[in-house]
């Protein structure tokens, strides 16, 4: 009960620094029984100083990957792209010329996640980085639940493994849950991988 009126004033206390009601929407309750599962491409893994370069989604409803309703947008940005990230993501500076600007790509990702609950893996990353350029642009950071399938497959699998020492990386849990690997680690395959995730571990609970 305590924790609910913690959340429920946080959230309260957000909405209130909203500057721009046309995102009114976020704060309201969802009726749509939908999921967002998302993923971000980024420069590097330093919310402060990186930025994103695209972003991923995918609706999930009754147990099903909408797949007609994929989200992707490539974000034009001043931040060097290391060899690194490069190698990870695959998005060259050339891939990004036809970019759209943050702003643009950042209220079409609103648009798209509305008040549904969002879903990803290592989630926490993926939103601060949403919330570097929200809250500069809106007042606010994202209203959403989330929902951390990695947590889910601890919870699942500490009861197998009684000392803890559970691995947690992202191919381990593919594999573990059967999920086939779909190759490219792009925003959007790696948002419906993670879909897939979820649904298994979701589907056996």
């Amino acid at each position: 009960m305590f924790f609910s009126f913690i959340g429920d004033l946080k959230t309260k206390v957000n909405r209130s620094r909203l500057t721009d009601k046309d995102f009114e929407f976020l704060f309201e309750e969802d009726s749509s029984g939908e999921y967002v599962v998302f993923d971000t491409e980024t420069t590097g893994l330093n919310p402060k100083k990186d930025d994103i370069l695209s972003i991923g989604a995918v609706k999930v409803k009754d147990n099903k990957i909408i797949t007609s309703q994929t989200f992707e947008v490539f974000i034009k940005n001043s931040c060097e792209i290391s060899s690194k990230s490069i190698e990870i993501h695959r998005i060259r500076p050339i891939d990004l010329q036809n970019a759209k600007s943050t702003d643009e790509a950042i209220r079409e990702f609103l648009y798209f996640i509305g008040s549904r609950p969002l879903v990803g893996y290592y989630l926490e990353f993926d939103v601060s980085m949403i919330n570097k350029y929200i809250k500069p642009m809106f007042g606010i950071t994202l209203p959403n639940k989330m929902i951390e399938v990695s947590e889910i497959y601890f919870d699942k699998t500490i009861s197998l493994i009684p000392q803890g020492n559970i691995d947690l990386r992202f191919d381990t849990i593919l594999k573990k849950c059967g999920v086939p690997d779909m190759g490219a680690h792009n925003a959007v395959n790696d948002a419906i991988m993670t879909a897939m995730i979820y649904l298994k571990l979701t589907k056996e609970r």
